[in-house]
């Protein structure tokens, strides 16, 4: 009994050392501009436009890894087929590849001594230091998390359902639509919202493949570079105030689909 009191009291300690760790930081962070300081950079045009653009963007890497990525992991849900591991392997690499080779990677796929960057640059399409390239970075690192969060939403409902519908003349298509999808929402906004915060938070890979357009984390990291600390607390700040937000979704999200399940 005493050494289960022991490690209980080490694992409090641990828990504390960890929260302790990760929060101190962004409190610490939060609480150095004044408000008036909040209230200055947020009439900043720059300010502005850069989070506008981070959330513009973020949006369209969602929406992009929703269209292509529901059907994916619709289909490593349901099937089983050779080589399925090696699949869910590939979209897990943007995840543990270091941010700025993400960033390397994608510009030698899409400069012009590449046949995809030749064709792109025949079509008009300029990946490097556009909104187009941002886009691009941000959904590369995005769609591992919608297309997981999607799958376990996926699996997590019976496939018996389904198997009824197309008994009684049904379409697939016409089954994941009214059936499959309703039933796997919460999983799949949820899977939105963590490929919109991932989105946000990149920065690594950005700032090689477009440094402007500025997205808010380049310009943070531009102001402490020319400013220092005071000059990019306040950016930093209404940033985490937006990631919080989508944190805050998130967390409703998760608590309701336990309730339910």
């Amino acid at each position: 009994m005493q050494r289960k009191d022991l490690f209980f009291r080490g694992a409090i300690v641990c828990a504390a050392i960890v929260i302790v760790f990760i929060a101190l930081p962004i409190v610490q962070m939060i609480l150095a501009p004044t408000l008036a300081d909040l209230v200055l950079v947020i009439f900043d045009k720059e300010v502005v436009r850069s989070i506008l653009l981070s959330l513009g963007a973020a949006s369209c890497a969602a929406l992009i890894s929703f269209a292509v990525g529901t059907p994916l992991a619709y289909l490593l849900a349901r099937c089983e087929f050779r080589g399925k591991q090696l699949v869910e392997g590939i979209i897990d690499l943007p995840i543990i590849i270091p941010h700025p080779v993400v960033g390397i990677a994608i510009l030698g796929v899409t400069g012009r001594n590449y046949w995809l960057g030749k064709v792109l640059t025949e079509l008009g399409i300029r990946i490097m230091g556009s909104v187009t390239g941002i886009v691009v970075v941000m959904t590369f690192v995005a769609i591992p998390f919608y297309i997981k969060a999607a799958k376990e939403g996926f699996e997590a409902i019976s496939p018996r359902l389904e198997k009824v519908s197309r008994s009684l003349g049904a379409s697939m298509l016409h089954t994941f639509c009214h059936i499959t999808f309703p039933l796997a929402w919460r999983s799949i906004l949820t899977g939105i919202i963590m490929a919109s915060a991932r989105a946000i938070s990149e920065f690594g890979a950005i700032v090689i493949v477009a440094y402007h357009p500025m997205i808010a984390p380049v310009m943070i990291y531009e102001r402490f570079e020319s400013y220092g600390l005071k000059y990019s607390q306040p950016v930093a700040v209404w940033l985490i105030a937006i990631c919080l937000v989508l944190f805050f979704a998130l967390r409703v999200l998760t608590a309701q689909r336990k309730k339910t399940s």
